[in-house]
């Protein structure tokens, strides 16, 4: 989906789920900050991650594989997109085995009644929870990802 602006936008994400999850108020703060941290320029970013960014760009193969810094709510990039993610276990590395609750499954399958496993415990970053084509090193979304989703089970049971 798309939305002209930022509120545009959260307010239709809000209604796919209509479950009260996205909070439009925080996501324009979060974004507001962001933007300003950019519009401030390389030397006075203030925050950790795009100082690192801004390192890797030093050097060549760094500078072709990552992007420019750029505003989220720029005329220029309009309009936003939302994209709706699925949970897809792709591949494992090993870890314990759950099911897309993360749940832990014994060998032959059977739950461990109680049991829950999350993020790299549960194998590739998260269960393999990253969607198709996605990158070795970037763990801490399906980390992130699967907790909530473990979070949301052990609430519901």
């Amino acid at each position: 989906m798309t939305g002209g602006s930022l509120r545009e936008l959260g307010q239709r994400m809000q209604g796919v789920t209509n479950d009260g999850a996205l909070d439009v108020d925080l996501l324009e703060r979060e974004v507001d900050d962001y933007d300003a941290t950019i519009a401030r320029g390389k030397p006075l970013f203030n925050d950790d991650q795009l100082r690192r960014i801004a390192q890797l760009r030093n050097w060549r193969g760094d500078r072709l594989r990552t992007s420019n810094f750029q505003q989220i709510v720029d005329s220029r990039a309009m309009p936003l997109i939302a994209i709706r993610m699925t949970v897809m276990a792709r591949k494992s590395l090993g870890g314990i085995q759950t099911d897309l609750q993360s749940r832990v499954l014994r060998p032959d399958g059977n739950l461990v009644q109680g049991l829950y496993a999350v993020g790299e415990s549960a194998g590739f970053g998260g269960g393999g929870m990253h969607g198709k084509r996605s990158l070795e090193g970037t763990f801490l979304g399906g980390c992130v990802f699967s907790g909530r989703i473990a979070a949301r089970a052990i609430a519901g049971a």
